[in-house]
């Protein structure tokens, strides 16, 4: 997830500490995690009547909530509010439904000043903001008064850092406690040991200053007794001075006792200022765009408005940001190429009518035809379940459900940096520290997981629904990406993987690593249930300072066998955000064109961005599917590591050209259908390196396997048994080994040109470069073989890589 959404996620723990005045003036984040309802006393609903027996408390905690009546401007006069007083904060809503989304105001109590004008009046100022409420009656007035004034007492002296440490510390906080109670404990016990130093020290010094004395009494040369005496002073000053260090000690430790749980406080102090920090500009941020928006979309919604309300169930509405307070937001989706933005519309079906309005005919469809009860839409998601359920029916081969948990190895940077001193960069080993137990080749095998909507796309009856859940396909292999920020392992030239799932899935895969420099992979996998998928993919980065994009080039080709509709795209870069400093977290940004290649249907995909500047879902994807003549079908929508949805247009519409002179297209559309939705992460997944079900049986152990299959692979087999050690030592011999392999065939391939020969270089095993057909692009494909090997357990041909 982006880092904005773990903000919003996080941010509603421990937020009355430290409270800043700039957070009065924008609307809370805290509140958002409050429940959507609440019921008031005598069991009746919150979202009833106007506060009647008073706004709901929550015993034991600082909760507070109901309804008053706020001054909103001499039209509308007092509005019904809904309030939430929490954390110090007071925030108000049109509804309680829109505390899951949409907060209208918030103040800051901890420099807010409360006054009462008459028996049921109750006026909140804060700097430039002034909330003027009213309650029902003068019970419900001074309730909401008392309340406020705990409130406001509490959020001061949590602001002043003056009460006791509460029980709803941060996990962090009570880590950095326990490790400071830590720290006290040995610096205890080492004062311990200087104790008893100390008194050793006491105990020789005055055995040696008797000695001394006695030899003083004996009577010897004047010299000798002088340098006696002298001695005998020095280990006087000797005890002194071991004392004295021993008290200092002493001394410290009381002291780092004393402000122990100061340092604390002014620790968790820092820490929720810059949570809040960060709240609040993401906050103006989104309140800017909301702006920004609003008034780009106001001229081009007002033309269509009358078309829209007279054939749509949904309305759409304009947006205004918080200097209204009072009106509703307007979500607008970019559209492709040409036309670059459009607007959705849910339509009823059984309503739904051809409008008189100034709806055009651009594009028009029956809504009867979505509603058949054999449509492959209507029963996506429930023989989604009957194949699952079917599956574990069929007699099959028990695949293992967890692996080892990773062990919590910490990464010493400056140790792996200082071994680097005076090495070629080609020649600096990376530890498996940064790697997770799969190859390359498995990430890509691992895009299949979803495979069930190729198996439904060979029953659709037109090409534009099957295109549908091809798009959903090349959307659903993001979904793994989502939380595995780890590197694979690189392919060593030569390594293949198999996956045979043939009886128990319908299709068997293969994948090789046919090139070094640049690395490139070959996949291909066949399908007994009608469709076959091949692609080659290079991957290029760069690295650009705070963050790695990944581009990975080459066309990804899947062909259905009864239909021979060829569908051809590419992926989209995936970025590595905080590669310096901070959680790393993964984006996928950029659009996918998917091109039928018989049919000439298109599908226009586009990954936003996450940005703080934006008010859509994180990892947001809409597209418009449409035909050969550029007709618009379907519209795609969802989010990459979650779900994707379809829905069929029944009408568009050109609306008015926008601010920045575009035309706008709205599409009314009908209920929209799930076509994918991600698979839930097995149980303890985040010690297991947040691997999928598909991808814990990986690199789970097979027989019959050639020997180049990554499963064989030493480093990546030691790494998942937790052995990192012994991992990085085989992984260094592994590609020393490589490399060698490496300088032999250049000293080959110089050899050859002095003897004026031709060299060839590396041949791959299983697959062979063609130009295809279709693209006109030289790419590597299947040449058959490894199948009928596998059946005669006949690997001569492969290299000893391992």
């Amino acid at each position: 997830m982006g880092k904005a959404a773990a903000l919003c996620g996080g941010g509603g723990t421990g937020t009355t500490r430290g409270l800043v005045s700039l957070l009065s003036a924008v609307p809370c984040l805290a509140c958002r995690e409050l429940p959507a309802m609440s019921t008031e006393p005598g069991g009746r609903s919150g979202g009833g009547g106007g506060g009647a027996g008073g706004p709901p408390f929550l015993p034991g905690s600082d909760t507070y909530k109901g309804w008053l009546f706020k001054w909103t401007n001499y039209l509308k006069g007092y509005q019904r509010r809904w309030f939430v007083l929490s954390n110090g904060l007071l925030s108000y809503y049109r509804t309680q439904a829109e505390m899951a989304h949409t907060c209208r105001g918030t103040i800051n109590l901890s420099t807010a000043h409360i006054d009462t004008e008459d028996s049921c009046n109750i006026v909140l100022s804060n700097g430039g903001r002034t909330y003027h409420l009213k309650a029902n009656s003068e019970v419900e007035r001074q309730r909401w008064v008392t309340a406020l004034e705990l409130a406001k007492a509490k959020a001061i002296r949590m602001r002043n850092n003056q009460s006791d440490d509460s029980g709803d510390e941060e996990p962090a906080s009570q880590s950095d406690k326990s490790e400071l109670h830590g720290t006290l404990k040995t610096l205890s016990s080492k004062l311990e040991d200087l104790s008893t130093c100390n008194d050793l020290i006491a105990k020789h010094g005055a055995a040696l200053q008797r000695s001394l004395s006695e030899l003083e009494n004996l009577k010897l040369p004047a010299e000798s007794g002088e340098k006696i005496k002298a001695v005998n002073e020095r280990a006087t000053l000797f005890r002194i001075t071991s004392n004295a260090m021993i008290n200092a000690c002493r001394d410290f430790l009381d002291l780092a006792e004393t402000h122990s749980r100061k340092w604390q406080r002014a620790l968790q102090y820092e820490r929720e200022q810059r949570i809040r920090l960060e709240e609040t500009i993401e906050q103006l941020a989104k309140q800017h765009n909301s702006l920004e928006r609003a008034c780009r979309g106001a001229p081009g919604l007002s033309s269509s408005s009358t078309g829209i309300t007279s054939a749509a169930k949904g309305s759409v509405q304009s947006a205004k940001g918080e200097a209204s307070d009072e009106d509703e937001e307007t979500e607008y989706f970019d559209a492709m190429e040409d036309a670059p933005a459009f607007i959705t519309v849910t339509a009823d079906p059984k309503h739904h009518r051809r409008s008189g309005s100034n709806l055009s005919g651009a594009s028009e469809g029956h809504p009867e035809d979505w509603n058949l009860e054999d449509s492959v839409f209507e029963s996506s998601n429930q023989s989604s379940y009957n194949e699952s359920m079917c599956r574990d029916l069929l007699p099959k081969k028990r695949r293992r459900t967890r692996i080892p948990d990773k062990p919590n190895y910490s990464l010493n940077l400056w140790s792996i940096m200082k071994n680097c001193i005076g090495k070629e960069l080609s020649k600096i080993p990376m530890p498996v520290n940064f790697n997770e137990p799969l190859s390359m080749l498995q990430r890509l095998t691992e895009d299949l997981e979803y495979h069930e909507l190729l198996d439904k796309a060979v029953k659709c009856e037109t090409s534009t629904e099957q295109m549908c859940f091809v798009a959903a396909f090349s959307v659903s292999s993001y979904s793994t990406t989502v939380h595995r920020t780890a590197k694979p392992f690189n392919p060593l030239l030569g390594e293949t993987y198999e996956l045979d799932r043939l009886e128990e899935l319908g299709f068997r895969s293969l994948c090789e690593q046919v090139s070094h420099h640049p690395p490139a992979a070959a996949h291909h996998v066949y399908s007994k249930r009608g469709w076959t998928l091949w692609q080659e993919i290079t991957i290029a980065s760069k690295f650009r300072g705070k963050y790695l994009s990944i581009m990975p080039l080459g066309a990804i080709h899947l062909e259905f066998h009864s239909s021979g509709n060829h569908y051809v795209w590419k992926k989209v870069t995936s970025t590595v955000h905080n590669i310096i400093v901070g959680k790393l977290w993964i984006d996928q940004s950029g659009e996918i064109e998917i091109v039928n290649h018989k049919s000439k249907d298109k599908c226009q995909l586009k990954f936003t961005p996450y940005s703080y500047f934006s008010r859509d879902v994180p990892r947001k994807v809409t597209g418009v599917v449409s035909d050969a003549d550029g007709k618009a079908h379907y519209i795609m929508s969802g989010t990459w590591d979650e779900k994707m949805e379809c829905s069929k247009i029944v009408h568009s519409s050109h609306g008015s050209s926008s601010t920045e002179g575009k035309q706008k297209t709205v599409y009314q559309t009908l209920t929209p259908k799930v076509l994918w939705k991600k698979y839930p992460l097995p149980e303890n997944a985040e010690n297991m390196y947040f691997f999928s079900d598909l991808a814990l049986t990986l690199n789970e152990p097979e027989e019959r396997v050639a020997p180049t299959d990554s499963r064989l692979r030493p480093d990546q087999r030691l790494m998942e048994s937790g052995r990192w050690d012994e991992a990085n030592v085989e992984k260094q011999r592994l590609e020393e080994k490589q490399r060698a392999v490496r300088r032999r065939r250049e000293a080959e391939a110089v050899e050859a040109l002095e003897e004026g020969k031709d060299y060839e270089g590396y041949i791959p095993l299983w697959f062979e470069r063609k130009v295809d057909a279709v693209t006109g692009e030289l790419i590597c494909v299947y040449k058959g073989g490894y199948w009928e090997a596998k059946d005669k357990q006949d690997w001569s041909m492969c290299p000893d890589i391992f």
